[in-house]
């Protein structure tokens, strides 16, 4: 069964009234891949470019996105975000986004998540691509939730 079609056929939100009010929490995970002389050039400059701080940029701009989610999707439902946090770090050429985002409600907030991670990927592409066009995003997914009716845990790397 379809979960976001009436029995019309119709596109529909999810009716959320009868669920319990949970805690849920959710992380996201995205990658940017830089070429090799672009990440050494980031890393010998601090992470900064002539646009500023890259990954801080990418913070307010991912916390933004995760805030605002069921504007730019659909069938989401407007939630009162509790935390929003971000973890960025460099693994090889890689910068390595994890958006981890709470509420207390009756839906979860995968969306918000996968939505903060992809934004602040797109913004580290945005700060850096006048050293590069060769940047790739990539691997955007969610990499758990809890609360509500059903727990996940991604078994993928």
């Amino acid at each position: 069964m379809l979960t976001h079609v009436d029995e019309n056929s119709n596109p529909t939100m999810v009716d959320v009234s009868d669920k319990q009010i949970t805690k849920r929490v959710a992380t996201a995970e995205s990658r940017v891949r830089f070429p090799e002389a672009v990440a050494t050039a980031l890393r010998e400059q601090n992470f900064t470019t002539k646009k500023g701080p890259v990954f801080h940029t990418a913070i307010i701009a991912g916390t933004q996105a995760a805030k605002r989610t069921h504007e730019l999707i659909p069938f989401c439902h407007s939630l009162g975000i509790e935390s929003c946090k971000f973890h960025i770090e460099m693994q090889g050429n890689d910068a390595v986004i994890y958006c981890s985002v709470a509420v207390t409600h009756k839906t979860g907030v995968e969306m918000e998540a996968l939505t903060g991670a992809s934004i602040a990927a797109l913004t580290i592409y945005d700060m850096c691509k006048a050293l590069s066009h060769d940047i790739v995003i990539s691997e955007t997914k969610l990499l758990d939730k809890r609360g509500g009716k059903s727990d996940f845990h991604s078994t993928k790397s």
